[in-house]
């Protein structure tokens, strides 16, 4: 089965950084894309940045110019450096990839989650 392991979580005042990392690893033949979504708590979890393997990243308006998504295909590793964090970035957030598996299927699977809080 595959999956998802996230590391690079943490707590930072307003104006610092963090570097996320999710691996993925499995039963996988060939990625699609990957990419981050955040999820406030009681709300809807909501895309952060993505990275299709044939194509550009894209980001969140809110996040544009501050992260930066970028891959490791030799490690099946998708990473997010985040810059001038603000408290309003503070949130949970999932590491998530959308899999062909050796039988041809496409799964979407998810990271267990890493929590960054932005305070002074």
């Amino acid at each position: 089965q595959v999956q998802l392991v996230e590391s690079g979580g943490g707590s930072v005042q307003p104006g610092g950084s963090l570097r996320l990392s999710c691996q993925a690893s499995g039963n996988i033949a060939t990625i699609y894309n990957m990419g981050w979504y955040r999820q406030y708590p009681g709300e809807l979890r909501e895309l952060v940045a993505t990275i299709p393997s044939d194509g550009a990243p894209v980001y969140a308006d809110s996040v544009k110019g501050r992260f930066t998504i970028s891959t490791d295909s030799t490690k099946r590793t998708v990473y997010m450096s985040m810059n001038n964090l603000k408290p309003e970035d503070t949130a949970a957030y999932y590491c998530y990839a959308r899999i062909l598996t050796p039988d041809l299927s496409r799964h979407d699977y998810w990271g267990q989650g890493t929590q960054v809080t932005v305070s002074s």
